[in-house]
């Protein structure tokens, strides 16, 4: 059985959304507090920026690897790209093996300082600790200017 909605009206519509809470843009800064202690080598703000707008462009012709197991697999397959680290998630244990799986594998790797932005760049309202990106000839320039970027980072040893 269907049960109708009430019917509101417009100026009671604009007070509830005005009421409604909104999340406040979190500054750089700000989430660099919430950082795991292996989150290392960090991306600076403008290298956040661009990673964020290749896994934007890379989504759009599906060449990302979202999630730990995902990501785990076919860096196991021998799939090349830049990995990309959430430096906010807990458990560390959950991921924490990753880079030294990339680092025997010799593929870059840099950690961002949210799980919730990472994720929201893949366009994904879920948080994502971890994406590959792989290389494609559609945002080829983006993509070497990261991987230069990351591979230019210092290792954390």
């Amino acid at each position: 059985m269907k049960v109708k909605k009430e019917k509101r009206d417009p100026e009671e519509e604009t007070e509830m959304a005005a009421v409604a809470p909104v999340t406040p843009e979190r500054s750089y800064e700000e989430m660099l507090d919430n950082l795991n202690p292996i989150a290392k080598p960090l991306a600076g703000r403008k290298l956040t920026k661009r990673l964020y707008k290749c896994i934007k462009k890379a989504v759009k012709n599906k060449n990302i690897r979202r999630g730990v197991k995902e990501v785990q697999k076919f860096i196991n397959k021998g799939e090349k790209g830049i990995v990309v680290l959430a430096g906010d998630t807990l458990p560390v244990e959950v991921y924490c093996h990753l880079p030294a799986m990339c680092e025997e594998r010799s593929i870059p790797y840099a950690y961002v300082p949210s799980k919730t932005d990472l994720g929201g760049a893949a366009g994904s309202k879920r948080p994502t600790c971890v994406i590959l990106i792989k290389s494609n000839d559609e945002y080829k320039d983006a993509y070497n200017d990261c991987l230069e970027e990351v591979q230019g980072l210092p290792l954390p040893y």
